[in-house]
């Protein structure tokens, strides 16, 4: 299980943001989010829930409690290749319903055969 600043670093870098940008958000310096990063300095508990707001996370998520994030939820990050998350949401929109139930059919068996 990651610690919380490891966490902390991997949402930031799956957003695809500076430290800068996080510590302007959360109304601290640069060298202080670093230093909670690098566990140079204890993470105050108002930084937690800042930072489950601004990833839309929950705090259990952060704190270790619940490990149900997959991973980044903004459309805009490439998911795989060149296609993002808005692309594959967009095709799959365009679906008939029977294709939308045959696509779920198959993402339930590729996940049965997942755990064979």
């Amino acid at each position: 299980m990651k610690e919380l600043r490891e966490l902390m670093r991997s949402l930031r870098e799956a957003s695809g943001i500076k430290q800068k940008a996080i510590a302007n958000y959360l109304g601290i310096s640069q060298q202080t989010y670093s230093n909670y990063e690098n566990g140079r300095r204890e993470i105050p508990v108002g930084i937690v829930t800042d930072l489950a707001k601004y990833y839309k996370v929950s705090t259990d998520y952060l704190l270790g409690a619940d490990s149900g994030y997959l991973g980044s939820t903004n459309l805009k990050n490439v998911y795989l290749d060149d296609i993002t998350l808005h692309d594959i949401m967009y095709d799959i929109q365009k679906l008939k319903p029977r294709e939308r139930r045959e696509l779920l059919r198959y993402l339930r068996y590729l996940k049965h055969l997942s755990k064979l």
